[in-house]
């Protein structure tokens, strides 16, 4: 089963995916596809949480910043499979560390999620909902953004159950009765 896995900051996704992984009949191992590339020490306390909320949960961490077709290389695809998030996915492709900005990550990783969903029984994308609001950014920012939402409604389609996490609720708007057997 693919599950894709949206929402605002904080709003409970991340636990509710790492359930949903663990829940998966998988034939081989459970993985946790970590993507984010730590900027400061926000963001290492972040890690550091996630890690901590998923001790003794049984997951083999892969981390995988970038180029997130290579965890097929690293892994058993008949395992069950945490990918979070996409959003730091993003980053880290559009945003290299040269400066440089690519303007076509959001492509690349779209197409690397459609063989992934080929190739993998059982994976649950997380995502942030950011471009719901209407805020207008500097073209940079307004280019993520649209990026992000190419890449999520990707995952959307190539996935059997679309959740979206508010206040720790998951609303279900593709795959309802499928999500309810596995909840």
């Amino acid at each position: 089963m693919r599950i894709f896995i949206s929402g605002g900051s904080r709003s409970g996704k991340s636990d509710h995916a790492q359930y949903l992984a663990k829940s998966q009949p998988a034939c081989g191992p459970l993985y946790y596809v970590a993507t984010m590339l730590p900027a400061d020490g926000e963001d290492r306390a972040r890690i550091a949480r996630h890690k901590e909320r998923r001790r003794g949960w049984g997951f083999v961490t892969i981390e995988q910043p970038a180029d997130v077709g290579g965890i097929l290389g690293k892994s058993d695809p008949g395992g069950s499979f945490l990918l979070d998030s996409l959003t730091a996915l993003l980053a880290n492709e559009m945003f290299l560390p040269d400066g440089s900005v690519q303007t076509e990550a959001a492509a690349k990783i779209t197409g690397a999620l459609t063989r992934l969903a080929g190739e993998i029984g059982h994976i649950v994308l997380v995502s942030d909902y950011i471009y719901g609001d209407a805020a207008l950014y500097d073209p940079l920012t307004e280019a993520y953004r649209r990026s992000l939402a190419e890449i999520d409604r990707a995952a959307a389609a190539i996935c059997d159950v679309v959740l979206e996490m508010t206040c720790g609720i998951a609303v279900a708007h593709k795959g309802k009765a499928l999500y309810e057997t596995i909840r």
